[in-house]
């Protein structure tokens, strides 16, 4: 009677298979970081390194559609790509800010409010 009252008290073992690592989700989380970073050395670095890491995690979005409770570092995969696409809009609108600059600079430069002052 006693082991029948310990053998009901046990659990049975469940049979959980452990998480995986998505194969590129750091690497996809440094160069996600680099791609913010790099929007501060004229931008091609921080584009180069965001649009990689977008290529790079593209599989691993694949990999996550297809299980999505089964990998250990989705969150790393899923801040890497946030990363690369705010240094990308980082680069694009320091992009337009600079040729908005440069038009607005070439209008002052060449027009009539360039002509010498005679006193």
């Amino acid at each position: 009677m006693e082991n029948q009252s310990q053998i009901e008290k046990t659990t049975p073992i469940e049979s959980t298979t452990p998480l995986q690592k998505l194969p590129n989700a750091t690497t996809t989380l440094v160069l996600g970081i680099c791609s913010i970073v790099g929007c501060c050395c004229y931008g091609v670095p921080g584009i180069i390194c965001g649009i990689i890491a977008l290529i790079i995690s593209a599989k691993d979005e694949k990999l996550l559609k297809e299980n999505p409770d089964g990998y250990s570092d989705a969150g790393n995969h899923k801040a890497g790509r946030i990363c690369a696409w705010i240094g990308i809009g980082i680069f694009v609108a320091t992009l337009l800010i600079t040729i908005i600059f440069y038009i607005i600079y070439g209008v002052f430069l060449f027009s009539e409010y360039n002509t010498p002052y005679y006193y």
